[in-house]
């Protein structure tokens, strides 16, 4: 394999470690080691300076800003940013998927400028969601004859296919997802449920509300229940989402009620039964509905259009990041590997740090290149510090120490070639460190921030340190990791072993 040296700080650091080591060689004596431990008294200490130097930096996150017409711009113009960034890295690509990325593109571009030319849209949508027969269909029926041709402005009412419509497959939560996202792109739902609340209805509701999407529920064929059972469910709807939905905007309707059996005695003593269908009851909600649309009108259309504006950052962050990615990866298993030959051909184990931190320094500038948060040399190294004292902190060196060398214990000849240990564990704990920035990376702006939340890396590192410790993972990653380290006659013999 054919291993890049031209890197300014990782020849500098491995060549400082070598340049030690020859020297601690040439002086053999105690004083020598007396100054390694001052060294590395030192290396220690202004690691945890720098640690606790930037620590104090941590950005606390605030509080979201009241949502106006410049909110929903800054939100528009973040979507145009990441999509000018994917369409600028995509031009770079020689894949046969750049033409598909640069089809999606334009067209997240043209959905950026419909959502400008919207903000100042008069019509409000309203979707109107629900189980099957919660009385979706009657109540835009009702709505349209009785209410929405007496507004001042145009509304649309949408009926979304229906909620949980199939039993749990990966089709129907694909629809369930799309049933969703058309609500969750009006400017305010009508959720139906002809019932008390079910567990998944619920979660559903909770998820529309969570979105900052505005919500009424409707409590709907209100006719079904006697008088005392209409007031207890309904106190214990209200009770039950009082956290996530005010009182007003839960409601109860008839939208359609069933027929009631009518009785008449004619002059002649006769009895003669009709059945007559009841007007629906739905003043309650027209009420509302004109309340919240006189006083929240431009306040509907503001946070639509905002969700749909992070929607389309987040799409166009999805795919900028899966390509980046696809760079990132190559770039950290040649680093890992090189951590791994610096670390098994260094004598000196007090020197497998140093080495390391310099080929880590390195990740950092190269990763940050990708994702585009530029480092100079000082905060490549400070980075580096962070991460390699997270992991010390975190208990990685212990962990993937003991879970390498119970697999290199199955083969005597593997196990006692010094420094093999402690390679294979730099190259995985430069795999860890390299992926966790990557997972970071993903989280931050698209632009350059030197601001580092070392709380949120370290929960990411945590998290990749458990995907990365399956038992076939690291099987597999030893079996490579010999290969790239171990010298050849040490692999025929292994080689040979085998076929024995």
């Amino acid at each position: 394999m054919k291993r890049n040296w031209r890197r300014p700080i990782l020849v500098g650091g491995i060549g400082l470690s070598l340049a030690i080591w020859m020297l601690e060689r040439l002086q053999q004596s105690a004083n020598a080691l007396s100054e390694w431990a001052l060294v590395g008294a030192l290396t220690v200490s202004g690691g945890l300076w720098l640690y606790q130097k930037t620590t104090k930096k941590i950005q606390l996150s605030q509080e979201n800003p009241p949502l106006n017409r410049q909110t929903v711009e800054i939100a528009l113009a973040k979507a145009e940013a990441a999509i000018n960034h994917l369409q600028a890295e995509t031009a770079t690509l020689k894949s046969t998927a750049s033409k598909t990325i640069a089809i999606a593109c334009e067209k997240m571009r043209q959905q950026a400028t419909q959502l400008k030319t919207e903000l100042n849209r008069k019509e409000l949508r309203l979707a109107v969601t629900g189980a099957k027969a919660a009385g979706k269909t009657s109540l835009i029926q009702v709505l349209q004859s009785n209410w929405v041709s007496q507004l001042p402005h145009p509304v649309s009412l949408t009926e979304t296919p229906p909620l949980f419509a199939a039993a749990a497959s990966e089709n129907s939560a694909v629809a369930q997802k799309e049933t969703i996202e058309i609500a969750l792109a009006s400017d305010l739902i009508l959720f139906l449920t002809s019932g008390d609340l079910t567990e998944p209805e619920f979660q559903i509701l909770q998820q529309f509300t969570d979105s900052n999407t505005r919500t009424v529920l409707i409590w709907n064929k209100l006719d079904q229940y006697l008088p005392e059972e209409k007031t207890t469910l309904l106190q214990q709807l209200r009770y039950r989402l009082k956290e996530i939905l005010s009182e007003k905007d839960i409601i109860a309707i008839a939208a359609a009620p069933s027929p009631i059996k009518v009785r008449q005695y004619k002059s002649d003593g006769s009895l003669q039964e009709r059945l007559e269908k009841p007007a629906p009851e739905i003043n309650e909600l027209t009420h509302r509905l004109n309340e919240i649309i006189e006083k929240e009108r431009q306040q509907l259309v503001l946070a639509s259009s905002e969700r749909s504006a992070r929607a389309l950052l987040i799409e166009a962050k999805a795919t900028l990041n899966k390509i980046r990615r696809e760079r990132a990866i190559p770039i950290i298993e040649q680093y890992q590997w090189i951590a791994a030959a610096a670390t098994f051909t260094n004598p000196v184990p007090a020197l497998d740090l140093l080495a390391t931190a310099a080929v880590n320094a390195q990740l950092v500038a190269d990763l940050g290149a990708i994702y585009q948060q530029k480092f100079s040399l000082q905060q490549a190294q400070t980075v580096a510090g962070i991460l390699g004292n997270l992991i010390l902190k975190l208990g990685f060196v212990e962990l993937s120490t003991q879970a390498i060398t119970s697999i290199l214990k199955s083969n005597a000849i593997t196990f006692v070639a010094g420094g093999v240990v402690q390679g294979i564990s730099a190259a995985y704990l430069t795999r860890i460190a390299g992926l966790s920035l990557i997972e970071y990376f993903q989280t931050q702006e698209i632009t350059v921030s030197n601001a580092w939340n070392i709380e949120k890396l370290g929960e990411i590192m945590q998290k990749v340190f458990q995907q990365n410790q399956r038992l076939i993972f690291l099987q597999e990653f030893v079996k490579q990791a010999r290969e790239h380290i171990l010298p050849e006659f040490l692999q025929n013999k292994l080689h040979s072993e085998k076929v024995v």
